[in-house]
């Protein structure tokens, strides 16, 4: 019987630093059986806080449930592109209504979807505008899901700019150039796994050039794996393969990656100071 390979330990922090897994999906099945066990290996690793993300009603009711019952776990709610269909009035009002608690400290993800289209243009484009408007009547940052669609997405949110609470481009997938306009809206830039996969030098090369003060972390988990372990199910304490890669581009250390990665998510979603 072959033995099973043990998994490589994960990159150690120094005493006192901590990381924030910005995007992260708690809720889904795949945590079914040890949700908890997850929750609890990511704090041992160090990540002391995490945004777990609805991507539509029921996701946000089950992100918010999560927060509410879980120290050091926040959310957003929200309807992704891939539902953009149900986006109609009532589900908007029950979006709003769970924004009202504490725990929700983003609205997402939302945007544009190209790649798959399970819902036409028309309908992923009208409910990202009317969540971009909610987010402003919330006074919450948004997070952002852009796949195949950068220019319909940048062009959307020029539109509703100036977005006073900021945002988040979740899984960025452009280069430096459009890097630069997101940063230019005042928008973060969230670097997830793909970042240590190879031949992904235009990511890395926006990982290099970007300032620090502009970058956040995150795992996308269930999916997007990092290496060495791409194509297995991923969990927030795998954040820090993708912070130290992050690092070594830099040519800084993990404690100088950790401290700046997480107050930016601090900032980003109000969390100074609590």
């Amino acid at each position: 019987m072959a033995r099973k390979k043990k998994r490589a330990p994960l990159p150690e922090l120094p005493p006192g630093a901590r990381f924030f897994d910005s995007h992260c999906h708690l809720d889904m099945d795949d945590y079914n059986a040890d949700r908890s066990e997850v929750i609890q290996r990511a704090a041992r690793a160090g990540v002391s806080r995490m945004m777990t993300i609805g991507i539509d009603l029921p996701s946000s009711r089950a992100a918010l449930r999560l927060a509410e019952t879980n120290s050091g776990i926040f959310c957003a709610v929200g309807i992704h592109p891939h539902s953009a269909a149900e986006a109609d009035d009532a589900a908007l009002t029950e979006i709003r209504q769970l924004a009202r608690a504490a725990e929700v400290r983003a609205v997402g993800e939302i945007g544009l979807d190209y790649a798959k289209m399970h819902c036409s243009r028309e309908e992923q484009i009208t409910a990202f505008q009317r969540q971009l408007e909610l987010a402003a009547e919330l006074k919450l940052p948004v997070i952002i899901h852009d796949r195949e669609a950068h220019y319909e997405t940048m062009a959307i949110l020029r539109q509703a700019a100036p977005l006073k609470h900021g945002g988040v481009m979740h899984c960025f997938s452009g280069d430096l150039a459009l890097a630069r306009e997101v940063v230019d809206l005042g928008f973060y830039i969230s670097l997830p796994g793909v970042l240590t996969f190879n031949k992904t030098e235009s990511l890395r090369q926006v990982a290099r050039e970007i300032p620090l003060e502009s970058l956040i972390v995150e795992t996308d988990a269930p999916f997007l794996t990092p290496a060495p372990y791409r194509g297995k199910r991923n969990e927030p304490a795998c954040v820090l393969y993708t912070a130290q890669c992050l690092s070594e581009i830099r040519g800084i250390t993990l404690a100088e990656t950790a401290a700046q990665t997480t107050l930016n998510c601090e900032k980003l979603f109000a969390l100074e100071g609590k």
